[in-house]
This record gives C-alpha cells, sequence and structure tokens, in this order.
C-alpha cells in the first residue's frame, strides 16, 4: 500500500458517517459549518481560561465569593445582548477577578469570533480572520490556539457558511425532539410497552 492510499483511507476515516455516505451521491456538494457549534467552542475556551485561572489564582476550584464565578454566564453571553448593567458587571469581574487578564483575553477571542461568524460577505469574514488571528496570538493561550486551530481546519465550510447563512439547525432540532420522545419509553424491556409508553407521552402532550 503506498503513501498516497494511506492518506486517502485516513481523509475516509476521518469524515463523519453522514458527509461519507453522502459524498458520493452528491460529489459537488459543498459542507456548510453550523455557527452554533463553533460559538459553543469558544464558550468552552472562555470557561476552561476561568476554570484554570482559579486554580492557578486561588489553588481551587471556583466558589460563589469568586465574580468569575458567581458571574459565569455572564461571560459567555454576546456582547450585542449586554445592558449597561451588564457592560459594568462585565467591567468589574475582569478589573477584580482577572489578575492575569487571560479571562479576558479569552472572552475577546470568543467575541471577535462572533462578529465574524456575523459577516455578510466573505471578504469581511476574512478580515475578522485575521483580526480574531492576532488576537489569538496576544493571547498566547492552549485554550485559544486550539480554538483557532478548529477555526482554521473547517475554515471552507464556514466560508459557504457566510455566503449561504445555511445551517443543519432545524434537522438538529427535529433530532433532539425525537430523542426527548424516545427517552420516555426508557426502562420498559418490552417493545410494546415502550412503544404504548410513548405513545401515550405523546397524546397526553397533544392534548394538553
Amino acid at each position: 500500500m503506498n503513501t498516497q492510499t494511506r492518506q486517502d483511507q485516513s481523509r475516509r476515516k476521518s469524515k463523519s458517517p453522514f458527509r461519507a455516505a453522502l459524498q458520493p451521491l452528491l460529489p459537488n456538494a459543498r459542507t456548510s459549518v453550523d455557527h452554533f457549534h463553533l460559538v459553543k467552542l469558544a464558550n468552552d475556551a472562555v470557561t476552561a481560561v476561568r476554570r484554570r485561572c482559579a486554580w492557578e489564582t486561588r489553588d481551587r476550584r471556583g466558589r460563589a465569593v469568586d465574580p468569575a464565578w458567581a458571574h459565569r454566564l455572564l461571560l459567555l453571553r454576546g456582547a450585542d445582548t449586554l445592558s449597561v448593567r451588564g457592560w459594568a458587571k462585565l467591567t468589574y469581574i475582569l478589573d477584580v477577578d482577572d489578575p492575569s487578564n487571560e479571562i479576558g483575553a479569552a472572552w475577546a477571542v470568543k467575541e471577535q469570533l462572533r462578529a465574524l461568524l456575523a459577516s455578510t460577505t466573505v471578504a469581511q469574514a476574512r478580515a475578522a480572520r485575521a483580526v480574531l488571528a492576532e488576537y489569538v496570538l496576544i493571547a498566547d493561550m492552549v485554550e485559544t490556539t486550539k480554538l483557532m486551530r478548529t477555526l482554521d481546519r473547517w475554515w471552507d465550510p464556514v466560508e459557504v457558511f457566510i455566503r449561504t447563512r445555511v445551517t443543519n439547525s432545524k434537522s438538529e432540532a427535529a433530532n433532539l425532539t425525537c430523542k426527548n420522545i424516545k427517552r420516555t419509553g426508557r426502562g420498559y424491556r418490552n417493545q410494546g410497552n415502550y412503544h404504548a409508553r410513548i405513545m401515550l407521552y405523546s397524546a397526553a402532550r397533544m392534548a394538553a
């Protein structure tokens, strides 16, 4: 087996089953990234930095007495959704509970990624990507560097999303609804009882 063949097999194995199944049927189809997942990865990076900073500065996990922990959900809010009070509280958190400025740097990276995904043209997105790369370089943290590598790896699907604004959010929402309905039948070993439990649950919801 030559090197090229091994590389081709490695690429095929790395693809999700869904993409691997569709590509032979739709060879010219382009993949569009779901921006929700990228924003979640950015929020996860902020959370990871906050937790690491708590251990490094206090040698323990965050507690309710720590502003960054007490208002941890505020750090994940989009800047465009913050009220005047929210901005004041965020500024307070970063002033008193971020001595290394790492939490603030991770928050800035997250917000720049959100700005990138809100771009209306590919040129605008590429410019935002360059700014994001500068933020990540200045931050010099494992968490944000990992986020940037993920964005670079998925950049082609990101550009497709910027052009088309197409996502699979509706299909994922439908899948989640199906899973939640199926969960109501857990614990029943008999298939008939399993189906009956799901039907009764669905009928009760429709009647309500």
